[in-house]
């Protein structure tokens, strides 16, 4: 019985990820983050904070909290400071220029180290504009993943709630399979019932020939051998009294032969005298053959007693078993039949008892009702997303502006500064290079607060976010959180899944992982018993005791009667053969006394002594004695051949009849005794047998229908997925795109400082001086004799 294998619905791939990916600055900001918050969890205190339901915060827990976020904190206030220091540093730094100070001052001092300086800090600006430029292309790379991650939020969360929606639907779908299934162990016991004829009749049938075949095969074996023995009797007969009629054909041939020849001797005289007659007699005498008409008769009584009508009965009845089973057990089958229906109505009502049909409706409401709340956002989130995407990418061009603002420094510096030149006499292009990096240095202290700003929001939420949910979920100690009763008011998974369940997230969710079905993973056995939802054992009690019931009477089965076996113990004795001993020891000698060719041939030697008219009559007889020889040898020594043939056939096989045929008759009644002994009790098994068969049709259903319920239907995979698919869309594709950005906007708003410093020293290289400082390593102005002991110093030129 083939009963098929639960459909599992087929699921799509899961959400796609945004386009672009930054593995190592993922991997960077993580490690950022967990440097910034090394603390875990504090679970504790969440429970603490749910429980107390809007109640004021104690001390202890408000430092327990400061203690936890102190990473977060810090960071924020060197964030604030970072804010408030660096307009009041800028706004400082622009006064003193102003003034002349701080490098206003358009003289620079010349050394012999002066190029080495200008190298460096060229080569320091040349790495920090390159590291800023390596971050800004992340903060673009990341906000145009974060973009894409947000609009693609919407389409991944459809196809999410999708698969959780076939995942619901395919439950009452598999459900309705194993319902349906029914059908199968249902067909088979009403196809069983109603060939139960042939069915149950032919079993019992088989057990019967089992041990009536023997039987009826030796009284079938023992009358062929009767019969055998009755056909060479009777041809023993038949031959013994056609040899006798020839013996008396012959012997009158050849007294008239021997009276013939002896006339024509006489006439023939002196030289026919010494002919002797006497071979002409007949030696054999076939009438000493004994008769067989005593066996004959017993053999034949065998086949007048109807035998073999006898045993074509009992095939009869064998073969009318089939039908009488159909007729006697109609009754039962109509209350089985009734039984039947009252299973396949117990069974249609699983889907109604099934625990997990009742999670379906309120399931699929609150699915319905995300999606539609989803939806209505979508709009407004998509407008603010373009919004946000636009300012960012704002923000980037702000960095990207000081980057080209030293790279344009970077390159026309260097391309019109000539080492020859003075400070004062400079090139335009090297000048204009110095005034890039001023430039540059201007952007930054305008654009590095606001920077800080947009990094210190982002981060503090992102971050907190990444670190409270992502690294919990991922750490699954969020599970952990959330299976403690209380810490969401009006939430207890114990109450959703039904009073005693000892269910926990965490477990839901690693058995979802195995693609385990929830009868296991809610352990609903400690709801619902199965032996109570798939409980069909007072119909199948029904169907037994109506079983119990059923009388089904066989026609009796006769092998032998009394007289019957009394005409084969009868033929068996009688049907011995006589002694063909003596009879034997006639047929083995000579038919005549002497041959007849013998004479013949001394009749034709006499004829050709005798005169013409004694020839001739010795010539004939002669022929005659020939053609009677043959004649005499054709047709008895076929007869006598046949004659020894059945006198060996039955002398053989009439040594073993009296015993065979005891043996025989003691199977006859032994099969005889077992019929009757043990007809009912063959019956009554066979129809045991047959109850057993139907019953095995639903005890097989019923564990089939266990095993798929408990280990087939609503494979929860689908909820881990959706687990695993909100972990993926909220922090591997939102949350980390977002610290992403922030991240390389805050390492390129801390590389504006030191940028900006040096991009200051740098520009005073390649900017135009008012004031020359020469310094003169060959030619030196000496002073007067008098004062020829004081050392030469240099002089400014105006």
């Amino acid at each position: 019985m083939e009963l098929g294998n639960v459909p599992q619905p087929v699921y799509g791939p899961g959400p796609e990820p945004p386009g672009s990916s930054t593995p190592g600055l993922v991997g960077m900001v993580h490690g950022f983050l967990r440097l910034v918050q090394p603390n875990a969890l504090p679970a504790e205190l969440i429970v603490e904070l749910g429980q107390s339901q809007g109640e004021k915060f104690s001390k202890e827990q408000v430092q327990e909290l400061l203690r936890y976020e102190l990473g977060f904190l810090i960071c924020a206030a060197i964030g604030l400071l970072f804010i408030i220091l660096v307009p009041l540093v800028g706004c400082c730094f622009c006064c003193c220029r102003s003034c002349g100070n701080c490098g206003g001052h358009m003289y620079q001092k010349q050394g012999r180290r002066t190029g080495c300086r200008r190298r460096a800090l060229y080569a320091s600006v040349l790495l920090l504009s390159g590291l800023l430029l390596a971050g800004n292309i992340y903060a673009f790379i990341s906000n145009t993943r974060l973009s894409r991650a947000v609009s693609g939020t919407f389409p991944n969360v459809n196809s999410t709630v999708g698969d959780l929606r076939t995942y619901l639907a395919s439950i009452p779908e598999q459900v309705n399979f194993i319902v349906v299934s029914s059908e199968v162990p249902l067909g088979h016991a009403n196809a069983s019932l109603q060939s139960i004829g042939p069915t149950l009749g032919g079993e019992i049938v088989s057990s019967i020939r089992r041990s009536v075949n023997k039987a009826v095969g030796s009284l079938q074996s023992l009358l062929e051998v009767m019969e055998k023995l009755a056909a060479a009797f009777s041809r023993i007969n038949s031959t013994s009294s056609r040899l006798e009629e020839l013996q008396s054909n012959y012997s009158q041939r050849l007294a008239s032969l021997r009276d013939s020849i002896n006339h024509t001797l006489q006439d023939c005289g002196q030289p026919c005298s010494n002919v002797s007659l006497d071979s002409l007699g007949f030696k054999a005498n076939f009438s000493v053959i004994p008769s067989v008409d005593q066996q004959l008769k017993a053999l034949e009584d065998v086949s007048s007693s109807n035998l073999v009508a006898t045993l074509e009965q009992v095939n009869r009845t064998l073969n009318e078993t089939s039908d009488k089973v159909q007729e006697q057990s109609q009754d039962v089958v109509t209350k089985t039949q009734d039984q039947l229906g009252h299973i396949r109505q117990e069974i249609s009502n699983l889907p109604e008892r099934f625990p997990v049909e009742g999670l379906e409706g309120s399931s699929v409401a609150f699915l319905n009702t995300t999606t539609s709340t989803l939806e209505e956002y979508r709009e407004p989130v998509t407008a603010f997303e373009r919004l946000r995407w636009s300012l960012c990418v704002l923000l980037c061009c702000m960095v990207l502006l000081v980057v080209v603002c030293n790279v344009f420094g970077l390159v026309l510096g260097p391309l019109g500064l000539e080492a020859a030149a003075l400070p004062t006499e400079r090139s335009c292009l090297s000048n204009a290079g110095g005034n890039f990096f001023m430039a540059g240095v201007g952007f930054s202290f305008l654009f590095s607060w606001l920077l800080m700003l947009v990094v210190l929001v982002p981060f503090v939420l992102g971050g907190n976010i990444y670190m409270l949910f992502c690294q919990s979920l991922h750490d699954q100690q969020l599970f952990e959180l959330l299976d403690t009763p209380g810490l969401i008011p009006g939430f207890n998974l114990s109450q959703v899944l039904g009073e005693g369940s000892t269910v926990n997230i965490s477990e839901l969710y690693r058995q979802c992982q195995d693609n385990t079905a929830l009868w296991q993973t809610l352990h609903l056995d400690q709801r619902i018993s199965l032996d109570e939802l798939l409980n069909i054992s007072q119909y199948t009690a029904e169907i037994s005791a109506a079983f119990e019931k059923v009388n089904i009477t066989l026609s009796p089965i006769s092998l032998l009667n009394s007289s019957q076996k009394d005409v084969l113990l009868e033929a068996s004795r009688l049907g011995q053969p006589p002694d063909f001993a003596r009879s034997l020891a006639q047929l083995d000698q000579s038919v005549t006394h002497g041959s007849l060719q013998d004479l013949a041939a001394e009749l034709e030697l006499l004829a050709k002594e005798a005169g013409t008219g004694a020839k001739r009559d010795l010539e004939d007889e002669a022929r005659e004695l020939r053609e009677l020889d043959k004649e005499m040898n054709a047709s008895l020594s076929r007869l006598l051949q046949s004659l020894k043939e059945n006198i060996s056939f039955v002398e053989g096989r009439a040594s073993r009849l009296q015993r065979r045929t005891n043996d025989t008759l003691q199977d006859a009644e032994q099969t005889q005794a077992f019929l009757g002994r043990e007809t009912a009790s063959i019956v009554k098994n066979e129809t045991r047998a047959f109850l057993q068969q139907l019953q095995g049709f639903f005890e097989t259903y019923v564990a089939w229908a266990k095993s798929s319920l408990t280990r087939e239907v609503a494979r929860c995979k689908p909820v881990a997925r959706t687990l695993d698919s909100v972990e993926a869309m909220a922090c591997d594709y939102i949350l980390d795109s977002l610290n992403t950005f922030w991240f390389s906007l805050g390492w390129c708003t801390f590389l504006l400082l030191p940028g900006l410093i040096l991009a200051v020293r740098l520009a005073k290289f390649y900017r135009r001086m008012d004031i020359a400082d020469v310094y003169e390593s060959e030619v030196l102005e000496m002073a007067p004799a008098l004062n020829s002991f004081q050392i030469p110093r240099v002089a400014a030129r105006k």
